[in-house]
């Protein structure tokens, strides 16, 4: 390297780090300069809130919250689990957190990829600040703040106070005392001398300013390619803003990354699924102005996207369930027009079930799958279910439809669903554990067949306090009775338009809906549950009707 190129690059101007948290840095003697709080601030955000050193291998739990993967509590075996009860969900731990101490399950979490490259990248850039450091002659003395003093609790024991000099500027030096493991997590901090010296505003404006250059190429949605907004960390540990997960898993329920599945509700659901915690912090201190100009994109693409400032065009008709076909035979000129509509942006519109008196509260957005013209203007469509929605207000536009707004029905969480059953389920079991000897003797004399049969319920008592395995087993067990029977509703044109019984307890309810002869006021019950067991419980006390009923 020629002599002349080494002072280009020794005099290079130092970029000027933004502000900390939507603040403006305050100038002394001619320096930018950070405060006190704000340098705590930028190095709380790399320390791990279990054991207060820089994050390693940081994982993200559901709760939205991170931790070093050494930092993860011990596993148990959970119990009163019987759905979904795949391989990785068997194990669990109880969230370390004081503020969620929910058990999380294994499959739940993993390493959170963003958030590992992005640490990677600042702590490189401050390694490699502080060997620059400890070669110059510039110090710090950093002190960390007696917790009680702070509080303003005097405390009943001697706490001696730990005080340090070390090398580089402030923040430089804050970094410092955290890698040493001498900076708790909740700890505050000051310095000594009432301001920063020139030398000290300079390297701490100097190592910002890299820093949040470093960082800042790991924070891209890679569905957009914009910094992130309201990042979302999924089970495999990749992060996508959260509008663009929803729109990837309106079409495909899996990671866009690895492929990995993915539940759709739990993700888009901002209480069963919070947001990442962590980056939703260095984003907000780092880039609040980058931050804004997204949220206002976001609230723009939105209206764009509406129907006259409405979400979404009502087709006022029949019930529908997600993930099912529905066929429309479509003739009115209003629908017609709004048909054409939808085919020209999205291929989605939303169906709900006629009634004489206003509008009904529940509904399905179905989306086009096929449709054929008659010549007559008439036409033929072919839907299927998407998701589910609540109306919140609604109006007939000019064209003689109804637009609406409306919010989406998720499920709750996996981890909700199972909390759900242990409870409904655990009274049952601690019964079962307290059976006298002579009635476990007496039912161990009963014929096998009929053993094997006692465990489905005969009561509504009895449903809501089956575990949802058997609810499932019981229900599956009824079809099988009736295809043996061969009533009249699972005929093979309907097993055709419908497909055969799914096994799959998520998918099961919107099927037997769709195939079982009950009144439309039962099976719209179904679309405002948030539940997979409690579908299931509907569906059960369905069957037990049946049952006493036979003239169905």
């Amino acid at each position: 390297m020629s002599p002349s190129h080494t002072n280009e690059v020794s005099t290079a101007p130092i970029p000027t780090p933004g502000p900390i948290g939507g603040e403006k840095l305050s100038v002394h003697a001619g320096h930018l300069v950070l405060p006190p709080e704000k340098v705590r601030q930028v190095v709380r955000l790399i320390q791990c809130p279990i054991c207060s050193f820089p994050l390693r291998e940081p994982y993200t739990l559901p709760c939205g919250k991170s931790l070093c993967r050494g930092c993860v509590p011990a596993t148990h075996l959970r119990l009163n689990i019987s759905y979904p009860a795949t391989a990785n969900r068997l194990q669990g731990f109880q969230c370390p957190f004081p503020d969620c101490l929910k058990e999380h399950a294994v499959g739940d979490c993993s390493s959170d990829v963003t958030l590992n490259k992005v640490l990677t990248a600042v702590e490189s850039e401050l390694t490699t600040r502080k060997e620059a450091a400890l070669a110059g002659d510039l110090t710090t003395y950093v002190i960390v703040k007696n917790e009680w003093e702070e509080a303003g609790v005097p405390s009943l024991r001697e706490t001696e106070t730990t005080s340090r000099l070390l090398p580089g500027g402030r923040l430089l030096a804050t970094f410092m005392l955290a890698q040493r493991g001498e900076l708790k997590h909740d700890a505050e901090v000051t310095f000594g001398g009432a301001h920063p010296t020139a030398d000290q505003a300079e390297s701490d404006n100097t190592v910002l300013a890299h820093v949040q250059e470093a960082a800042r190429t790991e924070m891209e949605c890679q569905v957009c390619y914009a910094l992130f907004y309201e990042p979302v960390t999924t089970p495999c540990g990749h992060t996508f803003c959260r509008p663009c997960l929803q729109r990837v898993l309106d079409h495909a329920e899996c990671c866009p990354v690895c492929r990995h599945a993915l539940s759709i509700g739990p993700i888009v659901n901002r209480d069963a699924c919070p947001s990442n915690e962590l980056l939703t912090k260095i984003i907000d201190s780092f880039w609040a102005d980058q931050l804004d100009c997204r949220r206002q994109a976001v609230l723009a693409e939105s209206l764009r996207n509406g129907n006259s400032g409405y979400d979404i065009a009502i087709f006022v008709c029949a019930l529908s369930f997600p993930s099912m076909p529905t066929l429309i035979h479509v003739y009115e000129p209003r629908y017609r027009l709004m048909v054409r509509r939808a085919l020209e942006r999205d291929r989605m519109f939303g169906m709900v079930l006629h009634q004489r008196d206003g509008l009904r509260q529940f509904g399905t957005i179905l989306r086009i799958e096929n449709i054929e013209f008659f010549p007559d203007g008439r036409s033929l469509i072919e839907t299927v279910g998407v998701s589910r929605f609540r109306i919140l207000e609604h109006k007939t536009g000019d064209d003689g439809y109804v637009v609406a707004n409306i919010q989406k029905i998720n499920d709750i969480s996996f981890a909700d669903e199972e909390e759900l059953e242990a409870v409904e389920t655990g009274r049952r079991r601690r019964d079962s554990n307290r059976v006298t000897p002579g009635r476990a003797s007496s039912d161990s004399a009963l014929p096998a067949m009929v053993r094997s049969t006692r465990r489905f319920p005969t009561t509504i008592v009895e449903i809501k306090t089956t575990p949802t395995s058997e609810l499932m087993d019981f229900a599956l067990d009824f079809v099988q009775r009736m295809q043996a029977q061969r009533v009249r509703w699972l005929t093979a044109q309907i097993l055709t338009i419908y497909g055969e019984c799914p096994r799959n307890p998520a998918l099961f309810p919107w099927w037997f809906a769709n195939t079982l002869p009950v009144k439309d006021s039962e099976k719209y019950r179904l679309l405002g549950t948030t539940s997979v067991r409690e579908r299931l419980k509907i569906c059960c006390a369905w069957i037990l009707e049946w049952e006493r009923n036979m003239q169905w």
